[in-house]
């Protein structure tokens, strides 16, 4: 059985500072004058202009997921989770490396990206669902069932801009959490609404994953990750640390974020000092 995502060499570098982004900055006369007249005083002074730098959101990654498997993946902020599912949804490219997709992907990264807030909660259902990839047959016989979970129907034909945070979000989990992809790549999307709904949430992940789809999931709960994933893979600084089975991932992770100073850096990871360890195809350096 072949692998239904393939990772290889993946990385992602990105430039940030005063001038890191990708639009132009275009100088007016103004601006040249002012330039000008504060140069002197600016070398005087020592001050130096605003540069750029260049990071790796990630770097190196490699691992192989195969059909049915759900997939937890872990890290602190900056780790390089979020960019990594961007980069599987075809939302950004990778500056080098490949990662190969097989079958039909569903992404719930931004819950609520794409409603229309003039637009009706019956409306933005069918826009919503459209640019999740569904047919407008699939949404009109998943229709009944969407807004029942969303718990909306007194307010199924009001704009979604008169609608609390809690309805809104409700409705958009609704939407995504009925799709019907081979891959379902989930990004923090199970901390929504209130408790009682962030439980029916889970729930329906759970049937999700029951229903042999391959899932990938970004959480910073751990108690999800483990109820929810087979195995775990732990990014720190934007490469795989760790891969293994979730009880374990999560045990050696926990450890990092307890040592003094926050854990020890990834290079004191793969020199011995905080051993690192995962399945064949993880690229360990």
């Amino acid at each position: 059985m072949r692998p239904i995502i393939t990772i290889e060499g993946l990385s992602k570098q990105y430039r940030i500072g005063a001038y890191g982004g990708s639009r132009i900055r275009y100088i007016t006369l103004r601006d040249s004058l002012v330039k000008m007249a504060r140069a002197p005083l600016e070398r005087l002074r020592g001050t130096h202009q605003p540069t750029t730098e260049l990071i790796w959101a990630l770097k190196d990654v490699t691992f192989d997921v195969m059909p049915g498997e759900v997939i937890g993946i872990i890290g602190r902020n900056g780790s390089g989770k979020s960019t990594l599912l961007k980069i599987l949804s075809r939302i950004t490219e990778p500056t080098s490396g490949r990662a190969e997709l097989f079958g039909r992907v569903g992404s719930l990264l931004e819950v609520g990206t794409g409603f229309h807030p003039d637009l009706t909660g019956r409306e933005n259902v069918y826009l919503n669902g459209a640019i999740l990839g569904m047919r407008r047959r699939e949404i009109e016989e998943k229709f009944d069932e969407i807004v029942a979970f969303a718990e909306i129907e007194k307010l199924l034909d009001t704009p979604v801009k008169h609608y609390s945070s809690g309805m809104y979000v409700r409705l958009a989990f609704a939407v995504a959490a009925h799709l019907n992809p081979d891959i379902l790549i989930v990004d923090e999307v199970l901390s929504v609404g209130d408790v009682s709904f962030q439980r029916k949430c889970l729930d329906k992940m759970e049937d999700v994953t029951r229903s042999g789809r391959t899932v990938l999931i970004v959480s910073h709960s751990m108690a999800t990750v483990t109820q929810l994933c087979e195995n775990v893979i732990l990014l720190v600084d934007g490469q795989v640390a760790k891969m293994g089975s979730p009880r374990e991932v999560v045990e050696y992770y926990t450890t990092l974020c307890n040592s003094p100073a926050e854990g020890p850096s990834l290079s004191a990871v793969w020199s011995g000092s905080a051993p690192a360890t995962g399945k064949e195809g993880v690229r360990n350096e």
